[in-house]
């Protein structure tokens, strides 16, 4: 089975869209279309690096990172508005995979797409099938172009499978699809289990600071309640608050607040040691229409790591209400973090670790598998019998 995946740049760090094709490339061959985007273009620093970056990767040619994966950078007009714009990228897409997917032979693929931009060459490739796999409210990010929810609902009228990772997407998307699954994140889980080994070494940049130490790690954008952490770090300032991931937005509620630290994005590699050196886990994000349908996979990252975890009581949190303590308040927050250290729960904890055993990657992806193969020969035998 070849399968032609739209999803985001390649070398970004391996969020649910690469480990569910790492997973899959170890018995299908992989052609990743890097990002086409989602966002509204502005004139800003950010976006002149980002194009910057999207012709160097496109005159690098095709790329092949890993045994049955290769990473097609494609030229593209950053804009969905205009009915014209639309059928230049269509035309503009649909040559440039052609050719690649003739050169490697790909026969008859299915395009897996996790992008709702991909709406319009989808179904022009000479798919068998097409899957849609969201793990998002796309049209809810602040910075999403408008047209966004109508190319998604494009994509969900051609798709023959929707997978959603959290249940209110199952709720939303199924009125548009009846052929949509629930398949929830999965973790990374021998990765981030690392945390609660006695031989993993704490992040030096933690050693220092006053104890305890509650963490976040990720990317810090505006669904990221910087409010409630500054009011927290201000309620309790003889605690330490971690932040560790790329900063996209404002952070001014935590300007002059000494007890908090911004420490940037680290590599993926090293988490294990941010997080094996945090007391307790936080997941103060703001509740909105993006938040409450998300499935935070952070969430199941603190939890392989062994970590007490006090999180946002969105949808996807909730389920998990045995695992996670909820608080939606800083006081709330600072109540339920004494109560851990009252009790001697902090830190990672191997126990605790192996509560999310079954939700390594490797299941889910094994689920979404048997999925593909069902929906597969159910159109197969639907053809047959149009004959």
């Amino acid at each position: 089975m070849d399968i032609i995946c739209f999803a985001n740049d390649w070398a970004s760090d391996p969020l649910s869209k690469k480990q569910v094709m790492l997973r899959l490339a170890r018995n299908h061959r992989i052609l990743w279309v890097n990002s086409i985007n989602n966002r509204r273009p502005r004139l800003a620093q950010k976006d002149f690096g980002r194009v910057f970056v999207k012709l160097r990767d496109f005159t690098r040619g095709l790329k092949q990172p890993g045994e049955r994966i290769w990473v097609l950078a494609p030229i593209y007009i950053p804009f969905h508005s205009h009915p014209l714009l639309r059928a230049l990228n269509q035309r503009l897409l649909r040559w440039q995979i052609q050719r690649v997917s003739q050169r490697l032979r790909f026969n008859s693929p299915i395009t897996y797409t996790f992008i709702p931009a991909s709406a319009p060459v989808v179904g022009t490739l000479g798919e068998r099938q097409i899957v849609y796999h969201c793990v998002d409210e796309y049209g809810a990010f602040s910075d999403a172009a408008p047209e966004i929810p109508m190319l998604e609902r494009e994509l969900m009228a051609k798709a023959h499978l929707v997978l959603v990772c959290s249940s209110p997407l199952l709720e939303q998307k199924r009125k548009h699809n009846r052929h949509t699954y629930l398949v929830t994140h999965g973790v990374d889980y021998h990765h981030f289990r690392k945390a609660a080994d006695e031989s993993t070494h704490v992040a030096a940049e933690l050693c220092g600071l006053p104890k305890p130490i509650l963490g976040f790690h990720g990317l810090v954008a505006d669904w990221v309640d910087l409010r409630l952490v500054g009011d927290l770090a201000r309620l309790r300032p003889e605690w330490s608050i971690v932040l560790v991931g790329r900063t996209d937005g404002d952070v001014s509620p935590l300007r002059g607040v000494k007890n908090v630290h911004l420490l940037g994005q680290r590599p993926y590699e090293k988490l294990p040691e941010y997080l094996r050196g945090f007391d307790v886990a936080i997941l103060p994000f703001v509740m909105n229409d993006l938040t409450k349908n998300s499935n935070p996979l952070k969430l199941r990252e603190y939890l392989a790591a062994g970590l007490p975890v006090v999180a946002t009581p969105i949808p996807e949190v909730i389920r998990l209400n045995g695992l996670v303590s909820l608080a939606s308040t800083a006081e709330e927050y600072a109540r339920i973090t004494e109560s851990f250290l009252e009790r001697g729960i902090q830190g990672p904890s191997l126990r605790r670790s192996e509560e999310m055993a079954g939700e390594d990657w490797d299941c889910k992806v094994a689920g979404i598998e048997r999925i593909l193969h069902e929906s597969l020969e159910q159109s197969s035998l639907t053809e047959e019998n149009l004959r």
